[in-house]
């Protein structure tokens, strides 16, 4: 039997899902339930009906009594050819085929496109019109039947039943295991119960058939599209606390729960239609040069996805065009697929009066060549074919495109200015432009700031001749701002700036002010956030300067119980490190990778080494190059730089160093043999690669280009644990400093002090687990392991 207490939680959802329609439920004992109105505006809670599990059909996967009365009510005239068709085994034919073309199909797209059965054509479900001008749609659109069901007994082989199941027009859309830590459960038992006791196999569990699976508790949400037994995949959908994973507490002056949002808002019917109709997408995975895999996906939208997208489109409804919006969106956000379902919802968008809001949207990626992933998420997303218009050629086809109306346009930053003088021109129309952040380092175009051949005649004079020099994507969101900040705000466009982060100046032209005078983001996924619910790694975590190292490894060689040997060669290096002494941080940073890094990530880790300018860059390559050859090591190591370096009589050139076109070296890096890759002024922006596990910095940084570079280690990978950065350049305390504003709260470890293991030492003792006389054999054995 149900705990009381877990029963009562699985209540009070059924009962916030039932409220204001025919089967509302009285708040307790035979107390009315009050009549408040619906507090959430576009999306009022409740409305379901309420079916017993009998109700449910197991073989066919449906309640078959609400398919039939949803045709009923809005396609009789179908329903009566059908008939003829069929006569008196009707009802049973046409289930049958429903069900048989779920299963072929998806839930998802017989829903969005309905099934033909003998020549008559059924739609499943009916989505709101793009405008209210058709009164017919928005009646087919009430008519649409939510029902919930709980204890929902599934299986034709067993008794086995899921807390909660929610139907549309009796099709089964989202399942939900809720659990109640006053029973001594949480989500995470939810969510092993999901990946253990619910069979795959069984029809109702099969891919495509549920839209998503959730595992709830009052404090917690997690949700899956796919299960799959323990390979499983739940991911958060949580708010976010206090810059940080999970959900606000309830204030004390409200009852309810931290996870009410779910079944009040996202579960309302209105916001499941606009969830099936916009948001939850199948995509097909494909290979760099867009080949097919095989392999599909069901995406769901994280909270801070849906929210931050129905902010957006709920103030450009409001407010029309000539607005500015800044979304600080961490890495690991899934900003790609939050811009595509911005952009294709902001094209259909139509105010109060039912006039388009937005005649065409302009997504600016900073790519060179454009951005592959976000090109495939938006073509993906797109269900009318010829919307979406890549523009990755010439400035006349993208002003072609501007001109003839095309609904949604993606191009490039290069071509900013060209945007700006076409949107002028046509002030008849009305634009929606969205900016993707600049992360485009890896490119081979040549930064201005930089002189196209460098031939500085020593270390400190390539320097100061580079210190202050921009990267390619600096100087173009450089030249956006100038350009929109000289000629004044277009009063027919309404600008999106996505940033993981932004700058001071972006702030302010992009940001909205608060009342004390200071600019903040329209809406905010942190990293801090990001960090907590997995989605990227804590890059300073494991932070320290090699100052620090060097002091640990004097602790370790003046303590009488560590064998000094092991740190000998690495401190004969530190003392007294010149800040050029290149061969010897070479020496320093290659036996550090041999001996604590290498092993990483499955044996696959790589590092990457930050320079000072190109000539260090060049002289980095050639030093590691030799030490590798000298050590017998099986590593090798690229560079990346752009233009030419002369030195000592020759030119050096990235493509001439590696051996292969520089718009390879991302490429080639990915190979299992290349283990270092040594960058000047490239690749620390933008660059995603998840083997990326230490990084070596020898390079002044500050502000965001700290953040910037250090965050190319945050990628996550199945067997990546942690990240590792040895800096030679700066101080913990101005690294700190540059997180501090996009962090949330900085965890920062300056160095590991030894004798932390003997205090754990201690502690262990206080409890007899092991004797004295255990702990040498048992070392030996992990460690000979």
């Amino acid at each position: 039997m149900v705990e009381i207490s877990e029963r009562s939680f699985e209540e009070a959802i059924e009962r916030a899902l039932l409220a204001y329609g025919p089967d509302a439920q009285p708040r307790g004992g035979n107390i009315a339930a009050e009549p408040e109105p619906p507090p959430y505006g576009d999306y009022p809670p409740g409305g379901y009906h309420k079916r017993r599990p009998e109700d449910y059909n197991r073989a066919l996967c449906l309640l078959p009594r609400d398919v039939l009365d949803f045709i009923l009510a809005t396609q009789p005239k179908q329903w009566q050819k059908l008939k003829a068709h069929y006569g008196t085994e009707v009802e049973a034919r046409f289930l049958k085929r429903l069900a048989s073309e779920i299963e072929a199909r998806g839930t998802l797209e017989v829903l969005r496109q309905g099934i033909k059965d003998v020549g008559c054509k059924f739609q499943l479900a009916y989505f709101r019109p793009a405008s209210g001008l058709n009164e017919e749609m928005q009646r087919l659109y009430q008519a649409n039947l939510f029902s919930v069901v709980r204890q929902l007994r599934y299986s034709t082989k067993n008794e086995n039943s899921l807390d909660l199941v929610l139907f549309l027009n009796g099709i089964p859309i989202f399942t939900a295991e809720l659990k109640n830590p006053l029973t001594g459960q949480t989500v995470e038992d939810a969510i092993d119960q999901y990946k253990t006791s619910r069979d795959p196999r069984e029809p109702l569990f099969r891919y495509g058939r549920c839209l998503a699976h959730f595992a709830v508790d009052p404090d917690l949400v997690y949700v899956t599209t796919h299960l799959q037994g323990p390979k499983t995949r739940f991911l958060p959908f949580n708010k976010g606390r206090f810059g940080g994973a999970g959900n606000p507490p309830v204030p004390p002056t409200r009852q309810g729960y931290a996870t009410s949002y779910l079944w009040e808002e996202v579960w309302a019917r209105d916001s499941v239609l606009d969830l099936i109709r916009q948001f939850i997408h199948e995509i097909e995975e494909v290979d760099e040069k867009g080949r097919k895999k095989g392999r599909r996906h069901l995406i769901f939208p994280r909270y801070h996805q849906l929210e931050s997208v129905r902010k957006l489109v709920a103030d450009a409804r409001r407010r029309g065009p000539g607005q500015r919006y800044l979304i600080q969106h961490s890495a690991g956000s899934g900003k790609s697929f939050t811009i595509a379902w911005l952009a294709h919802q902001l094209a259909t968008l139509h105010d109060a009066a039912d006039r388009r809001v937005f005649d065409s949207i302009v997504v600016v990626t900073d790519r060179r060549v454009l951005d592959r992933q976000l090109q495939r998420t938006m073509k993906q997303f797109e269900q009318v074919l010829g919307v979406v218009e890549n523009i990755d050629t010439t400035s006349r086809q993208l002003k072609e495109a501007l001109e003839s109306g095309k609904t949604i346009i993606v191009t490039t930053l290069q071509k900013f200015p060209v945007i700006v003088n076409e949107i002028r021109a046509l002030a008849g129309q009305r634009f929606a432009v969205i900016v993707d952040e600049a992360h485009s380092s890896q490119s081979g175009e040549q930064p201005k700031s930089l002189k196209a051949v460098l031939a500085a005649k020593s270390l400190e004079e390539a320097e100061g001749e580079e210190s202050g020099a921009k990267t390619v994507d600096e100087e173009i969101e450089e030249r956006i701002l100038a350009e929109m900040e000289a000629r004044g705000w277009p009063p027919n466009v309404s600008f999106f700036a996505f940033t993981a982060t932004p700058k001071a100046r972006t702030l302010e032209l992009f940001g909205k002010q608060r009342p004390d005078g200071k600019f903040e983001p329209f809406h905010l996924y942190s990293m801090r956030q990001a960090i907590e619910e997995g989605f990227i790694l804590d890059v300073l975590a494991n932070y320290t300067t090699y100052k620090t190292y060097w002091r640990l490894l004097k602790k370790i060689e003046d303590d009488p119980r560590y064998d000094k040997r092991k740190a000998e060669y690495l401190l004969k290096s530190f003392v007294d490190l010149h800040p050029h002494a290149i061969h010897e941080k070479v020496r320093i940073m290659v036996e550090h990778f041999a001996t604590q890094v290498q092993h990483e990530i499955g044996g696959k880790a790589k590092a990457m080494i930050v320079t000072r300018s190109r000539l260090h860059a060049v002289r980095y390559k050639l030093a590691i190059d030799k030490y590798l050859a000298e050590r017998g090591y099986p590593f090798k190591a690229l560079v990346a730089f752009s233009g030419s370096v002369q030195d000592g009589g020759q030119t050096y050139t990235e493509p001439g160093m590696n051996g292969f076109p520089e718009a390879q070296t991302a490429r080639m890096f990915e190979r299992p043999e290349y283990r270092f890759l040594i960058v000047a002024n490239k690749f620390q922006t933008g660059f995603d690669q998840p083997l990326l596990h230490t990084m070596y910095v020898d390079k002044k940084l500050g502000g965001v280009n700290a953040v910037q570079t250090l965050s190319r280690l945050n990628r996550t990978h199945p067997e990546k644990k942690g990240t590792m950065v040895l800096d030679f350049a700066n101080e913990a305390e101005e690294i700190q400093a540059a997180f501090e504003p996009y962090y949330e709260t900085t965890l920062l470890s300056e160095g590991t002090d030894p004798n932390l293991l003997y205090e754990k030492q201690t502690c262990l003792a206080a409890f007899p687990v092991y004797t004295e006389g255990r702990r040498p054999s048992f070392c030996e054995g992990v460690f000979r392991s």
